[in-house]
């Protein structure tokens, strides 16, 4: 085998290969032994075809498994003996292939860069920490007991407000005619939650049991019914009940309407609950800024194939998003102003973003040994099945047989790892916040001593910083 070099440019390496027609030979007479002990001709036995009948019947059929296989061994030996480490499989285009004479082929592959990662325990990092206090679990308390709220008739005559429920009956008429879905009996209404169509609710207040109360009100644009969308109705509606609501008293039949045995329990586990709420939020905004550190200090050339793949999964979602809000009549444009150029720009920043702290977090992984074990999968596949109710062996069957569904769910877990990896060397403060200020936006940028530097090195990635959390 004759590899040469053709060209190097950046972590793009080219070569042509020549495979001399007598390893050909070799591949196509092993292939044919492989094939004399179970092919069978009329008068011959199993294993003593003659080798030139055999060639003739099956040589020429073999000869597109002999260059598969060629090539894929062939390839490999280039790579191995020139430590190359490929991004994606390599481009293969055969120059010449014929019986007898030398294969010829050309080889193109993007290698993996030379990563030297920092010294993590130089990095500096704020944790977060958030403690569950008695006003956070008092309104978790209010909501709860609102949730199993009760309702009883009201007595006497007075005029419903926001907060009864009534009960009606209905009809809704559109141009005069009714429409399917437009008509209830005994239906229960409670006003003030918005969950009928705008300003129905609204013109029920102040009417007394008895009463009918002619509702007009137009459909929204979006409406999902498309016949009914931005048109007039008429609905006309009687009351037949009026009960007044009242929330569940806060005490020990309230936990046990959830499943606990009494107040104090339900109280200890809303505490839990949201301080293990508070801890994930809190490592979610350290790793952001673990990961702006990790930018700032890694200036290592990147493949533009894994970019230019990166972004276009990136466009593709954000024209399907685009799609989304033109059908549905939205106005809403958080990109208001810019062309789809200067979009791509800044998509493309956000894809080199993510192409390095991939390859970096990746490169981190294999140097200390950081790997997900097989217990690691199966809690996450686990975890993954238990969405899906009742269909959770098929959800595990179909990650056990879609490598790349496997590997969507490997990546993450990997990442995590090795974030935690870098978080045992780095310089870790805790620092005690209220939640207002654990949920406000993070700052975008990277820390100010860094961001000259972040710009020089590639003024896309500063805007990609600034724009996504990766």
């Amino acid at each position: 085998m004759q590899v040469t070099e053709t060209k190097t440019e950046g972590l793009l390496h080219e070569f042509t290969i020549t495979v001399p027609a007598a390893e050909i030979e070799t591949f196509v007479t092993n292939r044919l032994n492989e094939l004399k002990k179970t092919i069978k001709l009329p008068g011959f036995r199993p294993g003593k075809v003659p080798p030139a009948l055999l060639r003739k019947q099956y040589g020429p059929s073999i000869m597109g498994e002999v260059l598969e296989r060629t090539v894929g061994e062939t390839s490999q030996k280039a790579m191995e003996e020139r430590d190359l480490r490929p991004v994606m499989q390599p481009k293969i285009e055969v120059i010449k292939f014929e019986d007898g004479a030398d294969l010829e082929y050309t080889m193109a592959i993007e290698v993996m860069p030379d990563v030297k990662p920092m010294d993590f325990s130089k990095i500096k990092l704020e944790r977060m920490v958030v403690k569950a206090d008695e006003e956070e679990i008092t309104k978790a308390l209010e909501r709860l007991a609102s949730a199993h709220k009760t309702s009883e008739p009201v007595t006497g005559s007075r005029k419903s407000k926001s907060g009864d429920i009534t009960v009606i009956d209905f009809v809704g008429k559109v141009d005069g005619e009714e429409f399917a879905g437009g008509k209830a009996e005994d239906y229960s209404l409670e006003l003030g939650t918005g969950s009928f169509i705008p300003g129905f609710e609204e013109q029920l207040i102040g009417a007394k049991v008895g009463d009918h109360v002619e509702v007009k009100v137009s459909f929204p644009k979006e409406y999902g019914a498309e016949e009914l969308a931005g048109k007039d109705a008429v609905f006309d509606v009687d009351i037949k009940e009026l009960r007044e609501t009242a929330e569940a008293p806060i005490d020990d039949e309230l936990a046990k309407k959830v499943g606990l045995e009494d107040l104090e329990t339900l109280k200890k586990n809303i505490r839990e609950e949201h301080e293990r709420e508070f801890k994930d939020m809190a490592r979610q905004r350290m790793k952001r800024l673990l990961l702006d550190e990790l930018e700032a200090g890694h200036d290592f050339e990147i493949p533009q194939s894994l970019v230019e793949n990166e972004f276009e999964g990136i466009w593709g979602q954000f024209e399907e998003h685009r799609k989304k809000a033109l059908e549905q009549g939205s106005d809403e444009d958080p990109n208001e102003g810019k062309t789809d150029d200067e979009l791509k720009d800044d998509y493309r920043g956000i894809a080199a973003r993510r192409v390095r702290l991939g390859l970096l977090l990746a490169e981190i992984g294999r140097l200390n040994n950081i790997d997900i074990s097989q217990e690691d999968l199966n809690r996450a596949m686990m975890a993954e099945a238990q969405r899906y109710q009742g269909q959770e062996q098929q959800v595990l069957e179909y990650f056990r047989n879609n490598p790349e569904a496997m590997q969507q769910i490997q990546a993450p877990l990997l990442e995590d790892k090795v974030v935690d990896f870098i978080f045992e060397l780095a310089k870790v403060t805790d620092k005690n916040v209220s939640i207002d200020d654990l949920i406000k936006a993070p700052e975008e940028a990277a820390p100010a001593k860094k961001k000259a530097a972040a710009k020089k090195k590639a003024p896309a990635k500063k805007k990609a910083a600034a724009k996504k959390d990766d």
